[in-house]
Parts: C-alpha cells; sequence; structure tokens
C-alpha cells in the first residue's frame, strides 16, 4: 500500500511540475517572442517588413536607430518624460507616504471613511476624468506645460499608491513607535526617523508604480499638451505616421529606445519591488 501512494504522490507531483511548466513557458513565449520580433523587425528597412516580416535582416539597418533620434526630436522626448515621471513620482510619494503614515498610525474622527473615499479612485476609469482634469489645468493656467501632465498623473496615482502603503506601514509593529515616544519623539519625528525607512520596498514599489504609468500614458499626454515643446515620449512616437507614409522600422526603433528605462528600472529594483508586493502577505 506504502508502494501505491507513493507512486501516486509521485505522479501528482510530476503532473503539477508539468503543468507549471506549461504556464510558464506559455505567457513567456506571449510575452517574449513580440518583444524579440520587434527588436529584430528594427534593424529591417521598410520593404523588408512587409515582404518577408518574419525573416532576419539582410542587412542589419543600425541607421534606423539614428533615424529615429532625427525624425522624431527624441531627446527632447527623452528629457520631458524623465522630467514628468520623475517630478509626478516625487510628489505621489510625498503625498501618500504621509497620508499612509497617517491612516495607519493615527486614530481620528472619520477615519474610514476619508480612507475609503481616497481608495475609490482606484475603481474610477481615467478615462472618465477627462473633462474635468482639462477645465482645470485650463482654470489654472498651466494648459499645454509639463506641469499640467505632472500634477495630473500625481492626482491619477494617488489612490493606488496610498492604498499600496497603507497596506505595507499597517504591518509594521507599533512597539517602534512606542519605545520612540519614550524618548520624546514627536509625530514628526516618528514619520520620518522610523516609519519611513522601514517603508523603504513599499515605497520603491509604489514608485516604480507610479513611475512606469507617467512613463507610458498617452490619453492624457495627448489632451493637455499640443506644442511639439511639451510632447512625451509616447506622443512623439505617434508622428511617425503621417498621411501618406508610415516609417515603421524607425518607429519601432524608437519603442526600442523608450523601453530601454523601465527594463533597467526593473532590473535594478525587481527584488525591492518583490519584497515590498509580498511583505504584506507574509506579515498578515
Amino acid at each position: 500500500m506504502s508502494i501505491v501512494r507513493t507512486n501516486g504522490r509521485g505522479t501528482t507531483q510530476v503532473l503539477g511540475n508539468t503543468a507549471k511548466w506549461v504556464v510558464l513557458i506559455f505567457f513567456f513565449t506571449f510575452t517574449f517572442i513580440p518583444l524579440l520580433w520587434l527588436l529584430i523587425s528594427s534593424f529591417k528597412t521598410n520593404l523588408e517588413l512587409q515582404l518577408k516580416p518574419f525573416a532576419m535582416p539582410e542587412i542589419w539597418q543600425f541607421a534606423n536607430y539614428a533615424n529615429a533620434m532625427k525624425i522624431s526630436g527624441l531627446p527632447r522626448l527623452f528629457l520631458n518624460s524623465i522630467i514628468v515621471s520623475t517630478v509626478s513620482t516625487g510628489l505621489t510619494m510625498i503625498v501618500t507616504s504621509m497620508a499612509g503614515f497617517v491612516f495607519s498610525r493615527e486614530r481620528f474622527p472619520f477615519r474610514q471613511g476619508l480612507l475609503n473615499l481616497i481608495l475609490a479612485g482606484v475603481l474610477v476609469p481615467i478615462i472618465a476624468l477627462m473633462a474635468p482634469y482639462f477645465r482645470l489645468t485650463n482654470s489654472l493656467g498651466i494648459y499645454d506645460s509639463l506641469w499640467a501632465l505632472i500634477f495630473t498623473y500625481t492626482a491619477i496615482n494617488i489612490p493606488i499608491s496610498t492604498f499600496l502603503l497603507y497596506g505595507f506601514m499597517r504591518t509594521l509593529p507599533r512597539e517602534l513607535e512606542e519605545a520612540a515616544i519614550m524618548d520624546g519623539t514627536g509625530f514628526v519625528g516618528r514619520y520620518w526617523r522610523i516609519i519611513l525607512p522601514l517603508t523603504k520596498p513599499g515605497m520603491v514599489t509604489a514608485g516604480t508604480f507610479v513611475f512606469l504609468f507617467s512613463w507610458n500614458e498617452f490619453i492624457y499626454a495627448m489632451l493637455l499638451t499640443s506644442r511639439p515643446a511639451v510632447r512625451t515620449l509616447q506622443l512623439g512616437i505617434r508622428f511617425f505616421t503621417s498621411q501618406f507614409f508610415t516609417d515603421y522600422t524607425s518607429m519601432f526603433a524608437a519603442i526600442v529606445l523608450t523601453m530601454l528605462p523601465t527594463i533597467v528600472i526593473y532590473i535594478v529594483l525587481h527584488e525591492q519591488i518583490i519584497k515590498g508586493m509580498t511583505s504584506g502577505a507574509l506579515k498578515g
């Protein structure tokens, strides 16, 4: 009987491992293959892309990357995207780290109601807020400027960032704060010296989400800006398409270049991101 049980357990384990690898290979294929095709296609001519879309390029066209930089003014677009993404991420982290600290560590009237009101913003589609944001930016006199995008992206990301940081801070032991209070540490000191350093993984996770959203966002960039001087990367790539001709290979080269910063950020911070996403679950 023990042999039968062992064999049955072994068969189940083999089937489980096989199913796991099938799922992993499936998602890897549907994620990696399109990126590989995009990279290879960025080195082709437009004629090669149309006639042999899945073949290797006969001559690798490195000039496509130079054309991408020249046609769209990529350096300026990069600078605009870096400014918008970095500043909006910084503002979001400042606001939501303080909000997360207050909601998770303090007790005051209507606390849960205010928290629910903020977190309800996660459920609102961002496209539903296009008209209000457009009117607000016009009223404030910042339409067609980088500040319009910075403030809009900050506002959009406050709910999800508050949710992440509130959940992370709620798991931190209160004994640390109690010891700090006994030593005479005030409200600001507890936030700055105790909670904020311990929230680093959560800050990295939330900050990465905010940065990637700001870097890849297109709808509000098109709605709130019109001058070439304030275009971001995602909006600038659109102008590789004209009424009579589309330079696909140069556009693909530009897309590859725009993906590099996000890939580098994830490679550098992936351990902190994973730790920040799993800490709340591990600590309950």
